[in-house]
């Protein structure tokens, strides 16, 4: 007997006809034989509003303060949980919905962005050898005091993948909006293809540089433990994207996808003496406050002094202003620089491996477009720049055409229905 862990999204399950659309595709799954246990978001909205109704009451910010906006937030997934196992009985489908703190999913007890340490999945396997449908509640669990923690953005992902990997399932599918991963974000470029596969690499690279169809935590997860993972257009539309441990180098482009990432910021710190420890210094309280920085620079000029450029999201940058002024001005910085409308572009490959040249043809193109780049970077199978927020989508389309995309999906995809 085959086991599925399903996750549905909150437009998946935003109002009650499209949680019954959803509960008859997981109908459909068991009629065929399948054990099933299903993942789901808050509908549509709640979480927001919940978020906004807490600021209503608060603004403060403490950890008691985010101890009870998390279980707040988490009764958003119970909800859900409780309609789609109601739906699935008028189904005639048995099931049995559980939370966060019923099926044990243990968390490092970080308020508002936990990471999973384990999963007690007795309980689980419990229902399922019932004959039951599980249905539990993504983005949240508990930590060694009982208190309900969530996960971060795109908890449910992970709940999901977490799920899979605990319960050794066979196929996690990831039920979404759009019908799989595609070259590059449609609602920019009508020319992007979606793709029948693609390698873990790749999509952990694009979840990470700005793909919202996957949480990059629960593609690191589902690398790690080995776990199938499908995404597909909710209510069993034909389509999806498998995420495969590897592609050949056969099949392997040289760029698989352009993605972008807007509300990014870039910092320049200038004339800072070039000591050993400048980089520590001017980082420390970044990371105490748990803000992450992704592209950087670092350069001396002809007086011996340093410049310091680093791009991070926008929306952390006035609660980090503080602290950087605060390093830079120990390390006798002259001056300091603020763009705070800028947007990422990446592109990604694991071909990049074997063909030399991505990254001048990434400049090359956006240059000739007099597409300004304020930062870049190049890894082993990924090429990133910072460019100006109103260049995004001139900057997507540009590459994506560029690096021909849209016929070479094509021909990967007319060779492999021929070899077949």
């Amino acid at each position: 007997m085959t086991l599925i862990v399903t996750k549905f999204g909150g437009t998946s399950v935003r109002d009650a006809d499209r949680i019954r659309n959803a509960a008859r595709v997981v109908a459909e799954e068991v009629e065929q034989g399948h054990q099933v246990v299903v993942v789901v978001s808050a509908m549509a909205g709640e979480t927001n509003r919940l978020t906004e109704l807490a600021a209503t009451v608060t603004t403060v910010d403490d950890a008691d303060a985010r101890r009870e906006k998390d279980a707040l937030l988490s009764t958003g997934e119970q909800v859900s949980a409780a309609l789609f196992a109601l739906a699935l009985r008028a189904h005639g489908v048995r099931a049995r919905s559980l939370n966060g703190r019923q099926m044990v999913l243990r968390t490092d007890g970080r308020f508002g962005n936990a990471r999973i340490r384990s999963i007690d999945d007795a309980l689980v396997r419990g229902h399922l050898d019932d004959g039951q449908v599980v249905v539990v509640t993504g983005f949240q669990g508990i930590d060694d005091q009982g208190d309900v923690v969530t996960l971060g953005r795109g908890g449910s992902d992970t709940s999901a993948v977490a799920m899979a990997a605990a319960l050794a399932a066979d196929t996690c599918i990831i039920y979404t909006d759009v019908d799989g991963i595609y070259t590059a974000d449609p609602r920019i470029c009508t020319a992007a293809r979606r793709l029948e596969r693609i390698a873990a690499e790749e999509m952990l690279e694009l979840a990470a540089e700005g793909a919202k169809v996957l949480q990059h935590r629960s593609v690191e997860l589902a690398m790690k433990h080995g776990v199938h993972l499908v995404v597909k257009r909710s209510f069993g539309e034909p389509g999806g994207t498998t995420i495969v441990p590897n592609l050949s180098d056969l099949e392997a482009l040289k760029v698989t996808a352009v993605v972008s990432d807007g509300g990014q910021a870039q910092v320049g710190i200038l004339g800072v003496e070039n000591r050993a420890d400048m980089l520590a210094v001017l980082l420390a309280p970044l990371a105490r406050d748990d803000i992450s920085i992704d592209l950087i620079t670092h350069s001396v000029g002809m007086d011996g002094r340093a410049t310091l450029n680093f791009s991070l999201d926008s929306a952390r940058l006035p609660e980090s202003l503080s602290s950087i002024e605060s390093a830079a001005q120990s390390l006798g910085a002259q001056r300091i620089q603020v763009l705070d409308e800028a947007c990422k572009i990446s592109v990604v490959g694991i071909g990049m491996r074997t063909r030399a040249g991505v990254a001048q043809r990434v400049f090359s193109l956006l240059s000739e477009h007099n597409i300004p780049i304020h930062l870049g970077i190049s890894t082993e199978i990924k090429v990133s720049c910072l460019v100006p927020a109103d260049c995004e989508h001139d900057a997507v389309r540009i590459l994506h055409e560029g690096f021909g995309l849209h016929h070479m999906v094509a021909a990967a995809a007319a060779n492999a229905a021929t070899t077949a």
